[in-house]
């Protein structure tokens, strides 16, 4: 006897049927409309600072400008911030780029340890790399020391990514190379540098975008920046037009620099396409290069690293047990948490909507809502504070130097740090089977929190650690913006460290350090996992 199972005589339960097979898809928590609405609406939030600086331009009239503009003050800044462009990206690269290719691709001994030390310099902000250094050396100052300040503070921002693509490069391109008789450099050269070249401009925009804001290192040093002179300038008139004038021209060379980078980044593809696992890299061997090696990575990680915790150390161990005092520190350490932690929340929640038009329901449209905010994210925080500074006590005067008023300011500048992640997690996120909870009866509503949010938590997670790290170091906004009486570890750091009270300005130095450690961790080992190492 045989037994009939086609489809027409199975019987068919009320619940059996799902979306899934008739590409329909799942409905957003809120409504398309809603999420659409929301993600609009945060677009033009995003675009407050640079409305801002449009605003600005185009009421000071175009002979005010131009004769605030082209002057010999704009001109010595600018070629400051070329030449220390130009001298520091290739720098960050060469380091970093060098230092992933030691780690991941040869005979490095140690080669575990290294990948994690030289990823640490990331946990030590700038400014008090440079508060170490001048310790170190008092007289520091001008273009070479903040080409030697930015380089060791930023080289991993090209490191961590070169070296998860390096991870992830499928090594049959290289061995066909050099059975075609190329040498190891020319295989280097011919074959891996190119491939690197999304991580190489990535790493070198991030550079770029980090010298254009920096204020606490060069101030620090005495070095003269668009950044440095527009904070001058605010505290000597109160957001002068001569100020404003000046955040026009840091914006126009961000937004040279992202365009830039989209046009270096091309179109060509580097994924591998095949059947097949991809084969695991042949490590090289360094041979007689093994001990220069070594002592190149252990000097970079010894400047990077060892010489700020030092100094920090050192003056921590001078100012004796007075300047641990809880009343002094305390009240710092614990605003510094709550803001992080508030401003993170609030920033992963807002990333949602704009995440889940770009995974979800992927079009031009949530492509130029997301553009929006890299665009303003890319803009130091000094002009992010302004904007806020300007449109507060213009517009709504009551929330000037209001917590939320700085909160708001961290959402808009930290924002695609946790986009980033949670739009990665939605991604991995089967859609399926919101579309299954959807099709048994569930609540948009209900099965995004029971399902999509569950499976995108990890992601979310990720991206606020990232937006917190950013929060504790940051200091530009936070001394333009905080309510009175506010004390961050950095403003608190920032204060003491000008008053050349160095020893009183170490716990809050050493404290930032141990906060962003392990979120400095978080970041490279996220990236591994993207290398799907």
């Amino acid at each position: 006897m045989t037994t009939d199972l086609s489809a027409s005589n199975v019987p068919r339960s009320q619940g059996s049927t799902t979306t899934a097979g008739r590409g329909k898809r799942p409905r957003p928590p809120f409504g398309v409309s809603t999420v659409s609405l929301l993600a609009v609406l945060i677009a033009l939030f995003s675009l407050i600072p640079l409305g801002y600086v449009v605003y600005m331009t185009a009421t000071t009239g175009w002979e005010t400008a131009v004769s605030l503009i082209v002057r010999p003050r704009v001109g010595e800044l600018l070629l400051n911030t070329v030449l220390l462009t130009v001298f520091t990206v290739p720098l960050c690269l060469v380091l970093g780029v060098g230092g992933a290719w030691l780690v991941e691709r040869t005979q490095l001994r140690g080669h575990r340890w290294w990948a994690v030390a030289l990823a640490a310099p990331l946990a030590i902000p700038a400014f008090v790399n440079s508060y170490s250094w001048v310790s170190a050396v008092p007289s520091m100052g001008g273009l070479g020391s903040g080409v030697l300040i930015a380089t060791l503070s930023y080289f991993p921002l090209v490191y961590i990514p070169a070296a998860a693509t390096l991870g992830r490069l499928d090594p049959a391109i290289e061995q066909s190379a050099a059975s075609l008789g190329l040498g190891s450099w020319a295989v280097f050269f011919r074959v891996v540098l190119p491939q690197l070249r999304i991580a190489m401009t990535g790493g070198a925009l991030l550079v770029s975008l980090h010298l254009l804001a920096e204020y606490g290192a060069f101030a620090m040093i005495r070095f003269d920046t668009f950044t440095t002179a527009i904070m001058v300038q605010f505290q000597s008139t109160f957001n002068g037009t001569a100020g404003n004038m000046l955040a026009s021209v840091l914006v126009f060379l961000c937004l040279i620099l992202l365009l830039a980078e989209v046009r270096s980044r091309g179109n060509a593809r580097y994924a591998r396409i095949g059947s097949g696992a991809q084969a695991k890299a042949t490590r090289l061997p360094l041979g007689v290069s093994q001990v220069p090696a070594q002592l190149a990575l252990l000097a970079l990680t010894a400047l990077a690293f060892g010489l700020p915790l030092w100094f920090v150390l050192k003056w921590l161990f001078a100012g004796g047990t007075e300047v641990w005092a809880a009343e002094e520190f305390m009240p710092a350490l614990v605003q510094t948490l709550l803001y992080g932690a508030a401003g993170a929340v609030v920033t992963t929640v807002v990333a949602f909507p704009m995440a889940y038009l770009a995974v979800r329901r992927p079009s031009w449209f949530s492509k130029m809502l997301e553009l929006s905010n890299y665009v303003t994210s890319s803009l130091p925080g000094i002009v992010v504070g302004l904007a806020f500074v300007t449109v507060s006590i213009r517009v709504v005067p009551g929330v000037y130097q209001t917590a939320g008023v700085l909160i708001a300011a961290y959402v808009l500048l930290f924002l695609p740090r946790a986009l980033v992640n949670i739009r990665s997690g939605l991604a991995q996120a089967p859609k399926e089977l919101d579309e299954a909870a959807q099709s048994l009866g569930k609540a948009p509503l209900t099965s995004f929190f029971r399902v999509t949010l569950r499976l995108t938590a990890p992601a979310a997670a990720g991206g606020a650690a990232l937006v917190f790290l950013a929060i504790v170091n940051e200091l530009t906004a936070t001394l333009l913006l905080s309510p009175n009486g506010t004390r961050t570890l950095a403003t608190e750091f920032w204060s003491k460290s000008s008053e050349i009270d160095y020893a009183g300005a170490a716990p809050y130095a050493l404290l930032m350090i141990l906060l962003s450690a392990p979120m400095t961790y978080l970041l490279f080992q996220q990236s591994k996992k993207v290398a799907g190492q």
